[in-house]
């Protein structure tokens, strides 16, 4: 019995959870980053490249037996989305930034101890 209330334990932490949402989060902004790649960047980019090479798509590049559009399609993927992600982490440590307003520093005890015999001092 103590493995299966361990077991339940660790799969209900929190940083589990969150990477669960995590994973599926990051399925679906795969998905919206390929369809970006595929139906908008590759046909603007390489639509005049297409046109001069002689292929209607960039999987039907290819160069003897090498297919290299495919290759190119999932290059184009990785720099699109690596710019995103980029944005992304720079946009969340900015607002970490703005929330870590440091606080000033409490003065030790020593310190308030010889700043009270200072004011004692400056009465007499």
């Amino acid at each position: 019995m103590g493995f299966v209330k361990e077991f339940k334990e660790f799969a209900m932490k929190g940083n589990i959870i969150d990477l669960a949402v995590a994973v599926v989060i990051g399925a679906a902004f795969g998905a919206i980053v390929s369809s970006l790649v595929d139906d908008v960047i590759t046909p603007l980019v390489l639509t005049p490249a297409l046109k001069a090479v002689g292929a209607a798509n960039i999987a039907d590049l290819k160069w003897g037996e090498v297919k290299y559009g495919n290759f190119l399609s999932a290059i184009i993927k990785f720099i699109v989305m690596a710019l995103v992600l980029f944005g992304v982490i720079k946009a969340m440590n900015s607002m970490k930034k703005k929330e870590e307003v440091a606080a000033p520093a409490e003065p030790s005890s020593t310190d308030k101890l010889l700043a009270d015999i200072r004011d004692e001092l400056k009465k007499r």
